[in-house]
């Protein structure tokens, strides 16, 4: 399909719908983050659990008061490594779901499968570039598993950055089709678009995330948030390039999911609650 040509769109586009897509956006961006990466750390308690280990569970992570002669090498590979194979799994289930069965069913839910996928990538990929910054968290496996020593660390981890730039730039077909609205998917529109739907979820619904957890923010999780960039910079860029510009032939009209929204800060409300004052396990 040929773009249209942006003096003729022009004249047609309303921008309300990008920034109701962008409220929309950032409400699913919210809910898939804590979906993922609330059960990246219900994972990891559970481990925890299982082999008997002290920890401090609060709204930014879990967190050990263990002497490093606690530890074990099966500990630490299943408690730190426990998180980021069910995310795997979780992400390449949500890919499926949405590739498979959801992307041509117009709604919200096929947009919010993709963003439990890219979060889920990030949870991976992401993770273990941004721990191996900090030596902390998904790091801890690689550098005990397989004990390569620590430039080896560095490369597996830059490799790991190199592979979500990768699944961002190629998932660019896959996001442009889970949007209904003809208008937002004009390509005379894609930059609008691309702004209002990538940019400003992750901006927006980053610094929410973020603001929701203070004074229990960690440089790691800060560090989480902002990586997510390596995945969704080259989103945006295989969107401007990609002219594709289809979608459902009868779309849903364009309004503020208010349902989306209050439960993006219900969630983030009752998580912060759950666990402030934080949760003491083992």
């Amino acid at each position: 399909m040929h773009p249209e040509t942006a003096t003729t769109t022009s004249l047609k586009t309303d921008p309300r719908k990008f920034y109701i897509v962008a409220a929309n956006g950032t409400a699913l961006y919210v809910l898939a983050y804590y979906l993922v990466w609330g059960l990246h750390q219900a994972v990891k308690v559970a481990v925890s659990h299982h082999f008997q280990l002290r920890g401090i569970w609060d709204p930014s992570d879990v967190r050990y008061t263990l002497a490093d002669n606690e530890w074990w090498r099966t500990a630490i590979v299943g408690v730190y490594g426990s998180g980021p194979v069910v995310c795997l799994v979780l992400g390449l289930v949500a890919f499926r779901w949405y590739w498979q069965g959801a992307r041509a069913r117009r709604g919200q839910f096929k947009l919010l499968l993709l963003w439990v996928a890219f979060h889920a990538c990030n949870a991976v990929f992401g993770a273990l570039l941004a721990d191996t910054f900090t030596q902390s968290g998904f790091w801890y496996v690689p550098d005990w598993l397989l004990r390569l020593g620590n430039v080896m660390n560095v490369l597996l981890a830059l490799l790991a950055g190199l592979v979500q730039l990768g699944l961002g730039y190629f998932g660019a077909i896959a996001f442009l089709q889970a949007h209904d609205s003809h208008t937002v998917m004009r390509f005379a529109n894609r930059r609008l678009m691309v702004v209002s739907t990538l940019i400003v979820p992750w901006v927006a619904g980053g610094i929410f995330i973020a603001l929701a957890k203070v004074p229990y923010l960690t440089v790691q999780e800060t560090l989480h948030l902002a990586l997510m960039g390596l995945l969704v910079t080259p989103l945006a860029l295989g969107c401007l390039n990609e002219v594709f510009s289809e979608t459902v032939k009868r779309p849903q009209a364009t309004r503020v999911g208010w349902g989306l929204v209050a439960a993006a800060i219900v969630v983030a409300l009752v998580w912060r609650l759950a666990l402030s004052p934080p949760l003491v396990f083992g």
